[in-house]
């Protein structure tokens, strides 16, 4: 785009640093905003002049840029606006728990409507207006009538953030209760809470949990930070499905939404019913730009990621001059290591030559120039964060992890890469990105956001950005996962009321009618065994599997696809090979774990693993043949190299290390994350039997120690950190489960079954709730075959189910721990798997107890 005649472009090709529009008269005043009335001001211009752009939408998108840079010309010099005192819209009671003593105008315009305490709300303003103080007017008005608050963010580093700035609430007897995936549920510490702060797939689990639906119940608004993730791919049909639940229900909770500026603000409020409050002031004024770069050779990657870190360096240096501070987003951990060290090679450091790979080199020499990096398993994250927030450095280089939310202003943005991974960057994202330029929090009163673009690139982007984001419903690619989730939760068990469902979802909002992907995601529930319809009955309940499946956030599909592979494999000869079938199960089944990045080191290190892990004992052989290549690892082979390293080497593990044989320990975690909830999820399957037994025992204690890989548990352990969960509770078991654990082990305790009726120390169970989960135990399986049949006996509690490897099963109705002979039909003489003649039981206190090889898994055996 060519701005000749109307002013100066604010990027030279030659130029070292951009140069500023004309701002016209500033006021002097510290209090009010700085510049222009509350406007984010768009620039598309780059080096050399205008890319040609004869398609008509193309220049549609520079004419509309055009017309917003001219907006940029003339800036009044008093806009009328003001800060009101907290006192004046809100109980003067209420000033002690916000943040500052007066709103800002957007938060002015807002609160008023806040107060009035009916019908669903959706605010949007600008990235960086202050929509977090008005989300705490919300929860005190809600608590101020009685009822509690749910705030919804999408990330758990925002929790993180928000769970700080509500410190103060706690302090002044308020009850918050922070609510994260890697956390438990304690129903009894959500039932008392004042306010939840919860990550939406831990809100939509809790609402999952039946035991919890009546203190749902008692939730009288829903605050959802950052609403317009409705058109996330990954995070949007979970927040959908919630809101259209929510929604449905006339006489529940508010709905209080916060956004960033999206496209479709209207249509989002109309779908919800809700009241708008749109607003574009802003206290600092934010100018976009979109430098072009020179052309490279589109084969050759290493040349284009060249050419944007170049560009990146050369503006970061003309931002730093006199004493600015930068945030540089990248599309990679890769990306974030070697722009960091390109910068701090600007500012003198001695990176030639430097291994991008090795983390504490790049730390130490970045740190040294003030630059610093920060990716979700960067091990100096947090360092990080709190360096540049001192300005003790001026240049973070980062993934998208700070885009949203995370309170890291700068004075200038750069987006250096328009690709996340192996896929396009959201617009939505770019906006977050640029909104953290120029926020008065950090003294910064003017922001300037880059965006570096190819030529080709340019049109596109100018048009995306000028249109804006536009929220498009997600919910029709996860249909069946949140028509299960409905399901189990009782509303809907027939065709038609899911018709009635999908009616009320913003897809349907958005003109996706029809019946037909409905009755097609109900026929592979049901083919699945998710649902089941009665004989005669032209209705569907759910099955065990179903609401088990629901309740873990498991994924249809990919839970439909794990446990068909689970039940064809071979039966396992032994503990060791079970737990590599299992493995190789989970890396090939699940996209998180196929698909997991990994450093060139990294890959070193886990190839060697895995030739460990393959040949158990190398045998050296003297041969003339020349030494064959190692074959290149196929997907999903390296996170299964990391479930080899927790199941045969867990000392590795032990007392959070930085790193695991020259590998980030938290560049593993998304991967142990993941299979520890799907090996969870066939480990509950004992019970209801739709596993194999061999997967059910091994999945469980596998599931388990992964979660305590601090500890360094082995093979065995899991039933023993069973135990002391239960004995510590869910809020106190991060603290209490390693205390009692180290105590066990000290007195040669390897298993929960000892005699002994006195709880331990450290036990948070009363008395009598630890005798009952003594009683809840299995205390020993044994399988004796005959020549006509087979003999269990077995001491374990009412409800408990054994089951033969043949698939035999049988439940105890009664039985107070005392041994019981149970005759079962004799296993097929004509299977030949190996292992064939096995038993396990399972207890519903969640016990599980196996014969031959399987009671590995008893008790701990080094």
């Amino acid at each position: 785009m060519t701005t000749t005649g109307r002013r100066p472009r604010p990027w030279s090709a030659a130029a070292s640093r951009p140069v500023k529009p004309n701002s016209g008269t500033r006021s002097p005043r510290t209090s009010r905003p700085y510049g222009v009335r509350g406007r984010t001001d768009l620039v598309a211009v780059g080096p050399g002049g205008a890319v040609p752009a004869a398609a008509p939408w193309a220049v549609a998108a520079r004419d509309a840029f055009a017309a917003q840079w001219d907006g940029l010309e003339e800036l009044p010099e008093d806009d009328g606006d003001a800060y009101v005192p907290v006192g004046e819209l809100v109980p003067a009671a209420w000033a002690a728990l916000l943040p500052h003593p007066s709103f800002n105008p957007a938060q002015a315009a807002a609160v008023p409507v806040v107060r009035e305490g009916n019908g669903h709300l959706v605010v949007v303003a600008p990235t960086g207006s202050g929509k977090t103080p008005i989300g705490m007017v919300a929860a005190l008005d809600a608590h101020a009538r009685g009822e509690k608050a749910a705030w919804l963010v999408p990330q758990r580093s925002l929790t993180d953030e928000l769970d700080r700035e509500l410190q103060l609430w706690r302090r002044r007897g308020l009850r918050v209760v922070r609510l994260t995936g890697e956390a438990a549920v304690d129903s009894g510490l959500i039932r008392a809470a004042d306010v939840w702060v919860a990550t939406t797939e831990k809100f939509e689990a809790i609402c999952r949990a039946g035991s919890l639906r009546d203190a749902l119940a008692e939730v009288g608004c829903l605050i959802v930070d950052e609403i317009h993730l409705l058109g996330d791919p990954v995070r949007g049909a979970v927040l959908e499905a919630l809101l259209a639940r929510v929604r449905e229900d006339g006489a529940g909770a508010r709905i209080v939404g916060l956004s960033a500026t999206v496209a479709n603000a209207d249509e989002v409020a109309e779908w919800l019913g809700a009241r708008l409050v749109r607003t574009a002031w802003r206290p600092t004024r934010l100018t976009w730009q979109l430098p072009v770069l020179p052309t490279a050779d589109e084969a050759d990657w290493a040349a284009r990621a060249a050419v944007r870190t170049e560009a990146a360096v050369r503006i970061a240096r003309g931002v730093g001059a006199d004493g600015g501070s930068v945030l540089v987003f990248c599309g990679s951990k890769r990306r974030v290591r070697a722009t960091a060290l390109a910068l701090a090679a600007d500012r003198g450091a001695a990176t030639a030559g430097v291994d991008a790979d090795d983390a504490e080199l790049v730390e130490r020499l970045c740190t040294k120039a003030g630059v610093r990096l920060h990716y979700r398993d960067w091990p100096y994250k947090r360092d990080a964060e709190q360096a540049f927030r001192a300005r003790e450095a001026d240049i973070l280089v980062a993934t998208s992890t700070v885009a949203a939310g995370v309170n890291l202003p700068a004075r200038a943005v750069i987006v250096a890469d328009t690709t996340m991974g192996l896929d396009g960057v959201e617009v939505s994202m770019v906006q977050q990105m640029f909104g953290r330029a120029g926020r008065i929090g950090a003294g910064e009163r003017e922001g300037w956001a880059f965006l570096l673009v190819d030529p080709g690139e340019r049109a596109h982007w100018q048009a995306r950005l000028a249109a804006g984001y536009t929220v498009r419903s997600r919910l029709g690619d996860h249909l069946s996962d949140h028509l299960l989730a409905e399901a189990v939760q009782g509303r809907v068990s027939a065709v038609e009321e899911a018709e009635r469902w999908w009616s009320g979802t913003l897809a349907a909002h958005q003109g996706h009618a029809g019946v037909e992907p409905l009755r097609e995601a109900a026929a592979f529930l049901t083919t699945a065994g998710f649902l089941r319809a009665p004989v005669g009955e032209d209705r569907w309940e759910t099955s065990p599997l179903g609401r088990l499946t629901s309740r873990f956030m498991v994924e249809a599909g990919l839970a439909h696809e794990l446990a068909t592979a689970v039940r064809e494999a071979p039966v396992p000869e032994d503990p060791f090979t079970a737990e590599r079938s299992l493995a190789a199960l989970l890396s090939t089944h699940l996209p998180v774990l196929e698909q997991a990045p990994f450093t060139d080191r990294a890959r070193t290190a886990l190839r060697r693993v895995l030739r460990e892990a393959e040949q158990e004992q190398e045998q050296p052989q003297e041969t003339d043949e020349p030494a064959r290549d190692e074959p290149k690892p196929v997907a999903g082979d390296l996170a299964r190299a990391v479930l080899h390293l927790v199941a045969d080497r867990p000392g590795l593990f032990r007392g959070r290390p930085g790193y695991v044989l020259g590998i980030p320990v938290d560049s593993m975690t998304g991967i142990l994350e993941e299979a520890q909830r799907y090996l969870a999820w066939l480990g509950e399957q004992g019970l209801i039997g739709t596993v194999h037994p061999w997967a059910a025992v091994v999945a469980g204690d596998l599931a388990q120690r992964i979660r305590w890989r601090a500890l360094g548990p082995d093979r065995g352990a899991g039933r023993l950190l069973w135990m002391c969960e239960r004995m510590a509770t869910a809020p106190l078991a991060p603290d209490l489960v390693p205390r009692m654990w180290r105590a066990a082990r000290a007195h040669g305790v390897d298993a929960p079954d000892w005699s002994g009726m006195t709880p331990p120390n450290d036990c948070a169970l009363p008395p009598d709730r630890y005798r009952a989960l003594l009683a809840e135990r299995a205390t020993g399986v044994r399988l004796d075959l005959r020549e006509d049949d087979g003999e269990v006996r077995v001491a374990a509690p009412p409800g408990s189910v054994i089951r033969l490897w043949n698939g035999a099963t049988t439940t105890l109705h009664s039985g107070d721990g005392e041994a019981t002979t149970l005759l079962l039909p004799p296993d097929d003489s004509s299977d030949n798997s190996a292992g064939n003649s096995g038993a396990a039981v399972f207890t519903r206190g969640g016990d599980r107890l196996g014969t031959g090889w399987l009671g590995a898994y008893a008790a701990i055996r080094r």
